[in-house]
């Protein structure tokens, strides 16, 4: 029990002994809410999956039979070194384009592979465009030299990149890589963070329908 006598000598009321102990608890409290927010955040975007991807039919992974591919894609805009780039001038050419961003962690996982990939293909008739959105230039420059990424890519600040890839991105998916065959077509897709096994699967498969279709005319 605590007297008028303590309270004046500066002994602590019991209010003033269980201010600490509720301040303890607020900070533990916020610091679980922060922690769980952060995992789901981080949880989201390595899955790259948004309410409007996971709804897509054909899940984080697609494969597009040539009578099943849609129009040829249009995009075009300035790089990062702001030079233009137009995807229908690589007509004819397997084409891997990856939606990226150097906020973005999975980004970060797939980096090497698609690095590795774009030089083992360089000269099987396969390019690299990446689509650099939500940055700024001198952090996507960084990250670029990081991974030692040795193609071009879009910047994307004003969303007309992805407004053009609308139909095969889903809003608010971060990564995203598309497969064109020689036409410019949607040929394959990846939601989320690539590996390195699935995009070399995706790429043969378009260079072995070229190769069928060469073989097909010289016997023809």
């Amino acid at each position: 029990m605590t007297t008028d006598d303590d309270e004046r000598d500066g002994a602590p009321s019991d209010a003033v002994r269980r201010q600490p102990r509720r301040g303890l608890w607020v900070v533990a409290v916020s610091l679980a809410a922060f922690l769980l927010a952060g995992w789901a955040y981080w949880d989201w975007t390595r899955q790259g999956l948004t309410a409007e991807a996971s709804g897509t039919d054909s899940g984080p992974i697609a494969e597009y039979p040539p009578d099943a591919r849609g129009e040829p894609v249009q995009l075009s805009g300035t790089t990062l070194t702001d030079t233009l780039l137009d995807i229908a001038d690589l007509r004819g050419d397997t084409v891997v384009i990856n939606v990226w961003g150097s906020w973005c962690v999975p980004c970060r996982e797939e980096a090497p592979v698609l690095s590795r990939l774009s030089r083992e293909y360089a000269d099987a008739g396969v390019s690299f465009v990446g689509v650099n959105v939500k940055d700024n230039r001198a952090a996507a420059l960084a990250f670029e030299d990081e991974f030692d990424i040795p193609y071009p890519s879009i910047e994307d600040r004003d969303g007309r990149a992805l407004l053009a890839l609308s139909a095969h991105v889903p809003a608010q998916a971060v990564p995203v890589t598309l497969v064109l065959d020689r036409d410019g077509r949607v040929a394959g897709r990846v939601i989320g963070a690539v590996e390195e096994g699935t995009l070399r699967a995706l790429i043969e498969g378009v260079l072995e329908e070229r190769a069928g279709e060469v073989t097909g005319s010289l016997d023809g």
